[in-house]
């Protein structure tokens, strides 16, 4: 099987939303194709489907004074921040249905998992899942923090939207505006603040999409299309 990486740079939010959904709608096609889509937002926060707003503790001053945009997701989760520094993944793809036609949704979450946990482990980042949350954890000083967030969508076709952020070099200030996930008795990290020093995200990316690959079984091809 092929998957098309399409490398798309920053891009505003509305803008990875609408392409997401013209994508995931030519997916749903017989003709359609699977693609990971690799790209950074400027400072955002997004509330997804079931996300409280109360959760989002700077006002729209505060957050207009930062540059921070608020949008409402289709996603599932609550509030997470999305800005540079930070690797987004949206793959669109066609996952199987069995005979009645139920798609394994916790299966694919977990494979998402597996994903961000082979890239953090080839840069000797030790991570893991945390029974009855989503997202990625480390263990610190501190208490389990949060170094990648997760919050999909799968539409009646079976095919995926929204996806997951790892925070690389991101400014974790920014966190302090939300309860990240409506979590409150856990932080949330980054690959640099791990490691003491910034991260080529470019490699990051590359071994990214080799892990994506192993762990859903595709051949993996970078295309030349829409890319920043």
């Amino acid at each position: 099987m092929i998957c098309e990486v399409w490398q798309l740079g920053r891009m505003a939010y509305a803008d990875a939303l609408a392409l997401q959904m013209q994508l995931s709608e030519e997916r749903g096609t017989t003709e359609g194709v699977d693609r990971l889509l690799l790209l950074e937002h400027p400072h955002t926060y997004t509330l997804g489907s079931s996300g409280h707003e109360e959760y989002v503790l700077w006002s729209h001053e505060e957050r207009e004074r930062l540059g921070i945009e608020l949008f409402r997701a289709d996603r599932g989760g609550d509030v997470t921040y999305h800005g540079p520094g930070q690797i987004v993944a949206y793959p669109i793809l066609q996952l199987p249905r069995d005979h009645e036609l139920r798609t394994n949704v916790f299966g694919y979450v977990r494979s998402l998992e597996q994903v961000i946990i082979g890239t953090l482990w080839a840069y000797g980042i030790k991570s893991k899942p945390i029974p009855g949350l989503t997202g990625v954890w480390v263990d610190t000083p501190r208490g389990d923090e949060k170094i990648a967030a997760i919050g999909v969508r799968i539409n009646v076709k079976a095919v995926t939207r929204h996806g997951f952020a790892l925070n690389v070099n991101t400014d974790l200030h920014y966190f302090d505006g939300i309860i990240p996930c409506g979590i409150r008795d856990k932080g949330v990290t980054s690959m640099a603040a791990l490691l003491g020093a910034p991260v080529d995200e470019t490699d990051v990316q590359r071994t990214l999409i080799e892990q994506f690959g192993a762990v859903f079984g595709y051949e993996m091809v970078e295309s030349t299309r829409r890319q920043a």
